[in-house]
């Protein structure tokens, strides 16, 4: 990408021994990596935004060929259309109509519908 080759990578190495040092040199190549990481990651990110506004505006374009091709096709067959809709179905002619029913005038519980069980009260005031 940059063309950076092995001597220049060599004499890079060298100023930076002699400038920073060989105590200090762990600790800036170890920041430098977190920056290079951090630039990665902020590229990687812009990328992924591009990728997706560019899918965006894909789906856009097609909509728009999609929504002109149905326009062509409606308009081509709109006397097919418009036959279907206006003849009458011979189906539901001869169908007998049905009754609504009636709701029931109270909600039905399940304990409606089963009988009541017998108690030894009930049938001391029975008897």
């Amino acid at each position: 990408m940059f063309d950076i080759a092995p001597s220049e990578m060599l004499i890079v190495a060298l100023v930076a021994i002699v400038l920073i040092g060989p105590k200090d040199l762990p600790r800036v190549m170890r920041v430098v990596g977190q920056w290079v990481g951090r630039g990665r990651t902020m590229a990687r990110h812009f990328r992924g935004a591009i990728d997706d506004m560019i899918r965006e505006s894909e789906l856009q374009e097609m909509e728009k060929k999609w929504k002109a091709e149905n326009e062509r096709i409606m308009r081509e067959h709109s006397d097919l259309i418009g036959s279907a809709n206006s003849t009458p179905e011979p189906e539901t002619a001869a169908q007998p109509q049905m009754l609504p029913l009636e709701a029931p005038s109270a909600p039905v519980s399940s304990s409606d519908t089963t009988p009541p069980i017998a108690t030894p009260a009930d049938a001391q005031r029975q008897g």
